[in-house]
């Protein structure tokens, strides 16, 4: 990640939002987020979800003058590559070059637009179209999914703006290790999870020559003392992963049986509707795909995690006093340098 920002403990930090709070509640929670240490803020694309993320990083940007905004993440599914462009070009500008664009094939807020993930390839060409037109350079385009005729942006960024690449599958796991800056890694919190991600990333990365990627691993969860308030808000993340990547089910030791009445249950445009098929999945499972616990547990959860090789972690924080989470998150980070 390119800026000089302080750092927690030696490792860096971010915290992941959803635009659905008020301008004024968003303000706040910005400020917050930067007075406790944090590297950077990324907002969600979550369609008629949330607010617009693109909008919501330049008031972020607004408001801190040195945290990195950036999205988590956009697809070219809801966005054709050139409005990427455009709107995270505008968003570096605003920020005075702090902008980093995070991208995937998209997920369960498709649907409500009649629309499904983006294939793997289509991702791959919609990234180099996007680091071209932000290159400063011409593109002419005809895919399966977007065309782009004469195509160039007359406002290009005066830095590089890194991207970042969504990834849980291996193919998106490889793609990432082959083409990304970074990669966003949605594999939950197990450590065995996390080194199977890692070693596809790596697939990818020595494919194409190079080192691996920043690794920015998001850790979903709630952080309380009271660990049944905490398991209630951490559970439909961890039942987003029967649904979507069960692999890492098998790797964490979810039973196949539970799995699949899981996914039988799952509902909802997003991971938060799913808290009645998210009641059948065993304490210990969601434990370990998610923050759940006390701020001791999560310390040691955490330490364990500075040990796996990922770069970054980032909380998503979930529950009715997400704010307390970010907070606690901080507190937990510094304790886990010892």
């Amino acid at each position: 990640m390119a800026g000089a920002h302080p750092r927690i403990d030696g490792l860096r930090s971010g915290v992941v939002l959803q635009g659905v709070d008020s301008p004024g509640e968003f303000r706040a929670m910005v400020s917050a987020i930067d007075d406790a240490g944090f590297d950077q803020l990324w907002l969600t694309d979550s369609s008629l979800h949330a607010r617009d993320p693109y909008s919501y990083l330049c008031l972020a940007s607004e408001v801190s003058p040195r945290l990195l905004v950036g999205t988590a993440v956009t697809n070219p599914m809801t966005r054709h590559p050139a409005i990427v462009t455009t709107s995270i070009a505008t968003v570096d500008d605003v920020s005075g070059g702090r902008a980093v664009l995070g991208i995937g094939v998209g997920d369960r807020p498709l649907t409500a637009l009649g629309l499904e993930p983006a294939k793997v390839a289509d991702l791959e060409e919609s990234i180099h179209a996007i680091r071209s037109l932000l290159d400063g350079g011409t593109v002419d385009h005809t895919g399966s999914l977007f065309s782009l005729r004469n195509a160039h942006l007359e406002f290009p960024p005066s830095s590089k703006i890194p991207v970042f690449v969504s990834a849980s599958g291996p193919r998106t796991l490889q793609l990432a290790g082959r083409v990304a800056d970074g990669v966003i890694l949605l594999c939950g919190l197990a450590e065995a999870g996390i080194s199977w991600a890692l070693e596809r990333i790596d697939e990818g990365a020595e494919a194409a020559g190079r080192d691996r990627p920043h690794v920015a691993l998001f850790a979903y969860g709630c952080i309380d003392d009271d660990e049944d308030v905490a398991l209630a808000a951490a559970a439909p993340i961890a039942a987003w992963f029967p649904q979507t990547v069960p692999l890492y089910c098998e790797l964490a030791g979810l039973d196949s049986d539970v799995a699949r009445a899981v996914r039988e249950r799952y509902v909802g445009g997003e991971f938060q509707q799913a808290a009645e098929a998210a009641r059948l999945l065993p304490r210990e499972f969601v434990q370990r795909m998610a923050l759940a616990g006390s701020r001791r547990r999560s310390t040691e959860q955490l330490r364990a995690l500075r040990k796996t090789g990922v770069d970054s972690i980032h909380v998503f924080p979930l529950g009715d006093d997400r704010g307390t989470t970010i907070q606690r998150f901080a507190t937990c980070l510094r304790e886990s340098a010892s």
